[in-house]
């Protein structure tokens, strides 16, 4: 999911002066054979050939769109500007939540403008800290991320995963912790996994390699556990867990600090997990199933006493805290310790002999810390609304957290969990003034009668007079909260008078599972009428007009923005669809998409599943005629993301292209050694921001910077 903010300058009405027309866009080859038979219907798919990302009549038309949209960009005036102001809002030190074990701090920092944040260990709070890893200097472009890491139970080594091009592949290494040298192992085709250690080597999930040209884009399937032994080749691992009934099943193996037990979690056929147990004093153990349902989440997140503790949201929407014998896991020996509220549980984990569960309340964390028999003692205090995450053990008296909101930058904080005190540990140093801005939650009424909420952040000053720019920004699916958050990206906007809108949709988990279902399958309808209704409210208020709204969002949230703008085109001047999914009817069949039928549902599965995805898929819902008229659209997309392959950006972009919609642009930013989001170089970063404000900017007829 990418997060993207228009940046305005003054508030004139849009520019009459003619702006730079597109003057033709790439021909793309209409193959009308192709048609498909859904249940009687019959749907064409035109542009099927672009699906194919090897072939040489893709790549023509990929590179004839890059050329495309780089003539509409460098036509932009302030397009450097804007560059530059990014460049320099970003150039300051991050530093990430330190975790200890063994007496040493692992944490990462950049120092400003690294492609790639630094991996540090210190070893004791007073000590020097050295470089554990560089992921700089593992590519001359950045384009080699780190993706995580952990050390061996000994202590003496340190395995880690790396991902490149922003690709959801990760392979891993290990380091001895002591010199940095490599060892030779070395692990290929993982995906979805870590490693996690277990005697001398570690358990891991991984794919068989996949067919040479089709990595990016072929169906994913038999994810298996395997057992690597340190000093051996990966063909010598061994298979620990497979289930060849089910081979589009995600397997996720997770090893107790003191080695006594391992959780197995198995997903893909719902909207959570199944759950088995395997006591590793005998490898030969078998796994015991604790749960075999997938429609609820089972974490797991400490073993105590030989008790585990575990977070689910089965018999409680919003989630609950139960305990019970690591021996005799069935659900007839929990006991539930922290039951279910009227807030949403988001995340437990033990620290100091104790635990600390995080809620959401309207989208926004509350901490406290509970005694292990589930007895709340004290909320922790949080600057504001915003969003925390915890650093912490149960057998480490030191705890931290970090913490974010919309005007707040990331700031670590190391927290007394005895006297319930918090002080800064790390603060970064950002140039700009904080207490000029202003975030209020509103909440907005939709089609439904829905009571759906929005944090709208803009400078104390602003004035309701319905021209300032606004971009509205949702997601809207897979259990996933919208908190608040800081980005540099979003400075420029606000300091010239703009508003972020950030809206927390049905389909997300604000309110808990009954939130989330309200939002998937028959029900998606209701997440693209829940933004209608925001972008409705923020007119009708007089925020901001449609001559001055932007709609943005990536993955599931571009799709949102595709959809919504299909059924709505007139309430937005400019549109970014970021990675969309955005062919309902197959997204399916490519990589993971499969994963996601928990909520979507699939064109195959029945009709009326089928005429729902039919009847909001963008491609297949895009308008065309002479009296029709789009906001200028911006498509993103890359040549590396294997989780929503970039064959739906390019057949939603022929497609518009090809119709009837006005004549605002219609543009596809193709870029290069990039994925899905995740990993992406800084100096990437920088680029796609610039080009995405600039048109933004640009078609909303303002110029920047403010005069």
């Amino acid at each position: 999911m990418a997060c993207i903010i228009a940046m305005t300058a003054c508030k004139e009405k849009p520019d009459p002066e003619p702006r730079y027309q597109v003057p033709a866009y790439p021909e793309a080859r209409q193959d009308t054979s192709v048609v498909d038979d859904y249940f009687g219907t019959m749907v064409a798919d035109p542009y099927r050939w672009l699906e194919n990302d090897t072939s040489a009549e893709t790549n023509a038309w990929v590179q004839a769109q890059r050329a495309v949209t780089d003539a509409y960009l460098s036509q932009i005036p302030f397009r450097s500007a804007i560059k530059d102001r990014l460049t320099q809002l970003m150039n300051y030190e991050r530093y990430s939540v330190p975790s200890k074990r063994f007496g040493r701090y692992l944490f990462s920092k950049n120092d400003g403008l690294q492609n790639q944040s630094v991996l540090y260990i210190q070893n004791g709070p007073d000590a020097k800290p050295e470089v554990l890893l560089d992921p700089n200097q593992l590519s001359e472009d950045g384009t080699v991320a780190f993706g995580g890491g952990s050390q061996s139970n000994d202590g003496k080594y340190f395995a880690y995963t790396i991902q490149r091009s922003g690709s959801d592949w990760v392979e891993i290494y290990v380091m001895d912790i002591e010199t940095r040298e490599l060892l030779p192992d070395h692990i290929e085709w993982a995906k979805f996994t870590g490693a996690s250690w277990f005697q001398d080597g570690f358990f891991y999930s991984a794919y068989d390699a996949p067919k040479k040209g089709k990595e990016f884009s072929n169906v994913n399937e038999n994810h298996k556990v395997y057992y690597h032994k340190l000093g051996t080749e990966q063909k010598k691992d061994k298979l620990v867990y497979e289930n060849r009934n089910e081979p589009r099943f995600f397997h996720s193996l997770s090893v107790t600090d003191d080695e006594k037990y391992a959780f197995l979690m198995e997903s893909g056929a719902g909207s959570g997990n199944s759950l088995l147990i395997k006591d590793l004093s005998n490898l030969d153990n078998p796994f015991v199933r604790i749960t075999d349902d997938q429609d609820h989440f089972y974490s797991p997140f400490d073993v105590v006493d030989d008790h585990v503790y575990l977070f689910t949201n089965y018999g409680a929407d919003k989630g609950r805290i139960v305990r019970f014998p690591a021996s005799a896991p069935q659900e007839a020996n929990w006991e539930e310790i922290v039951p279910e509220s009227e807030n949403v549980i988001v995340s437990a984990e033990m620290a100091a002999g104790k635990m600390i569960v995080t809620f959401d309340r309207d989208a926004a964390n509350h901490a406290y810390v509970y005694t292990l028999n589930g007895e709340m003692l004290h909320e922790i205090e949080l600057p504001t609304f915003g969003e925390v995450g915890f650093s912490c053990r149960y057998d480490e008296e030191e705890v931290y957290y970090g913490f974010t909101s919309f005007v707040y930058p990331m700031t670590v904080f190391k927290y007394d969990i005895e006297t319930n005190k918090s002080e800064v540990f790390r603060a970064p140093e950002v140039d700009f003034k904080p207490e000029d801005f202003v975030t209020e939650q509103v909440f907005v009424i939709s089609k439904d009668g829905t009571r759906v909420p929005m944090f709208l952040t803009y400078k104390k000053d602003l004035k309701m007079d319905g021209q300032n720019p606004t971009l509205l920004y949702g997601y809207g699916g897979f259990n996933i909260t919208l908190n608040p958050g800081f980005s540099t990206s979003r400075l420029p906007f606000l300091e010239n008078g703009g508003i972020y809108a950030q809206m927390n949709l049905r389909g997300g988990n604000e309110y808990g599972e009954e939130w989330h279902l309200a939002g998937t399958k028959l029900e998606k309808q209701n997440v693209f009428d829940d933004c209608i209704a925001c972008a409705e409210y923020l007119i009708q208020k007089g925020y901001t007009s449609s001559d001055y709204l932007a709609l943005n969002g990536g993955s599931n949230g571009g799709l949102l923005v595709g959809a919504v703008v299909n059924q709505r085109p007139d309430l937005f001047r400019v549109a970014v669809p970021q990675v969309g999914v955005m062919d309902m009817l197959r997204y399916h069949l490519f990589t993971i998409g499969w994963n996601w039928a928990s909520d979507y549902g699939t064109s195959e599965d029945n009709e009326e599943m089928f005429q729902a995805l039919y009847a909001y898929s963008p491609v297949h819902t895009i308008k065309s005629g002479p009296d029709v008229h789009y906001p200028a659209i911006m498509v993103t997309t890359a040549d590396h993301d294997d989780r929503v392959v970039p064959a739906h950006s390019f057949k939603y972009a022929a497609t518009l292209q090809a119709a009837q919609t006005g004549d605002e642009p219609k543009i596809i930013r193709i870029d290069s050694k990039a994925g899905h989001g995740g990993g992406k170089p800084v100096a990437k970063v920088l680029e796609e921001q610039a080009d995405i404000y600039s048109f933004i900017l640009y078609n909303m007829g303002l110029k920047y910077p403010a005069k």
